[in-house]
């Protein structure tokens, strides 16, 4: 049996989307941090973070973490077409 924190670092390809669904709640603290500045490394200042409609939690840790990093210029609701309530847009400093 293999302990899930014991699992190898997995690799998401930085291009503008990170979609939370694939991930633990206790992870989006350090992921989306982490994928954000990877996103400004490779010049890509618009994200969109997938965190779901659910119950309103994770978009709320989300956007928690977004209002405490200098690197975010500002976010808001996705628009219909991408994700509504459901996905949070992110604008980031060059």
């Amino acid at each position: 049996m293999i302990d899930p924190d014991d699992s190898e670092p997995v690799e998401i390809p930085v291009e503008g989307t990170l979609d939370l669904h694939t991930f633990r709640p206790s992870d989006v603290k350090d992921l989306v941090p982490e994928y954000l500045k990877a996103c400004r490394r490779k010049g890509v200042l618009r994200v969109r973070i997938v965190h779901g409609k659910g119950s309103g939690i994770l978009q709320r840790t989300v956007r928690s973490i977004l209002g405490k990093m200098p690197e975010v210029a500002s976010f808001e609701t996705a628009e219909p077409d991408e994700g509504s309530w459901g996905a949070t847009i992110v604008r980031l400093r060059e």
